[in-house]
């Protein structure tokens, strides 16, 4: 069974027991993708009202958006386990004869650079929901802000939770070129999804007032 049909209940007990599978990987893409749900209600509660008709090019694309990216951000929930199995079963190759070695270490580089780039992708995701939150904070019924307010707080987790898998499984990998590069795409997407909810904040702090 995949982890996105599990019952809410079983991924807790599932994510709470021994296996080191699912962990922080899945857990921020969970995160991400109840980010950019929420944004996409703030946009379904806003979106057709009269009163907040003159918003509405603004927020209507959330309508999709948020829910494709969520959509999207499920995936990557047992993308990012599946990744961790596969860099398991490597380790388990065995090494007794130098071309065994070689196979091995082989296959580990490959293994990890998919461990590498599926909370990458998790966290460029995450903030494109923390962007999308803050779209419907500024432009989404006021009555539904503190739910793009979660929203953004949820995608900023998920956004440092996927970086911190990148950044762990980087030790280990020796394309330095490509370390390189990711390291950037972490970086802007983290500065990223900083600045949306530093914005969000500074709304939510005026219109709770």
């Amino acid at each position: 069974m995949k982890l996105v049909e599990m019952t809410v209940t079983g991924f807790v007990k599932e994510l709470a027991s021994n296996s080191p599978a699912p962990g922080g990987g899945s857990v921020a893409a969970l995160a991400g993708s109840l980010a950019a749900g929420l944004a996409s209600m703030v946009s379904e509660l806003t979106v057709g009202r009269e009163k907040f008709k003159d918003n509405e090019p603004m927020i209507k694309p959330l309508l999709t958006e948020g829910k494709e990216l969520a959509s999207e951000l499920l995936d990557l929930i047992d993308e990012d386990t599946e990744s961790f199995n596969e860099l398991m079963k490597a380790f388990k190759l065995p090494k007794g004869t130098d071309e065994e070695k070689a196979a091995r270490s082989k296959a580990i580089q490959a293994a990890t650079k998919v461990t590498i780039e599926v909370p990458l992708k998790t966290c460029e995701a995450c903030a494109k929901a923390a962007c999308l939150a803050k779209t419907a904070v500024t432009y989404g019924n006021p009555n539904a802000v503190t739910d793009g307010g979660s929203a953004a707080h949820m995608a900023m987790a998920g956004a440092i939770a996927a970086s911190y898998n990148v950044r762990v499984n980087l030790l280990g990998f020796k394309d330095e070129a490509f370390s390189a590069s990711v390291k950037d795409r972490i970086k802007k997407a983290l500065e990223t999804a900083e600045a949306a909810v530093a914005d969000v904040k500074a709304l939510l702090e005026k219109a709770l007032a």
